[in-house]
């Protein structure tokens, strides 16, 4: 603990630039979500992140390269929730359950899934804003699914794209004003179905 009266020892280099990339990120995550990508200027990330736009395009190439890292930050976030949702010890069917619940918790984050579902394939490309949902919480999935179900890889792999499309479809129903309860509870009965889980006739 800093002793009374005492100053703060300097920053490192490294720490002003882990500040400054931060500040960077979280200026234009509150403006992209406000504004749109579309209306938000690279000036404008710069002053509200207290920096210059030298320093912006030293840790990103341009507006788009900074909504990438934005958009992977959000990603691994969400992957992370899930993650300690569907911790050890769960059988894999009960991981995978709640880490589907933990994915739609997630996903209520304020502008989460404007800047994952809706800009993130607008800004970057379909291609590109799959690859990062591929590597993060449709990972997950796929893994969970495999560890679950006794079927071809090539099944698995089509059944988590379908089920994460149904999964990003119910967040964005719920994001638009729908009631999360039933979203929620339609989605689980969903993936209890294709478990085969007995008990699931009903939403």
């Amino acid at each position: 603990m800093q002793s009374p009266g005492r100053p703060n020892p300097p920053r490192t280099n490294l720490e002003r630039t882990q500040a400054t990339r931060h500040a960077l990120l979280e200026a234009a995550r509150a403006l992209f979500v406000e504004k749109g990508y579309a209306d938000t200027s690279t000036p404008e990330v710069s002053a509200a992140a207290g920096t210059t736009r030298g320093a912006l395009y030293h840790h990103f190439v341009d507006k788009r390269d900074l909504f990438r890292h934005l958009l992977l930050r959000e990603a691994q976030a969400v992957k992370a929730d899930i993650l300690a949702a569907s911790a050890d010890g769960l059988s894999p069917r009960q991981a995978l359950i709640d880490g589907a619940q933990a994915y739609l918790q997630a996903m209520t984050v304020p502008g989460r899934t404007r800047l994952m579902l809706i800009d993130g394939p607008a800004v970057l490309g379909l291609s590109e804003a799959t690859a990062i949902d591929d590597d993060n919480a449709a990972d997950t999935l796929r893994e969970g699914l495999a560890a679950a179900l006794d079927r071809d890889p090539a099944q698995i792999d089509a059944l988590a794209r379908l089920l994460s499309a149904a999964f990003d479809r119910a967040a964005l129903e719920i994001d638009a004003g729908a009631e999360p309860r039933a979203m929620r509870e339609s989605m689980l009965w969903l993936l209890r179905r294709v478990l085969g889980d007995e008990g699931s006739d009903t939403p």
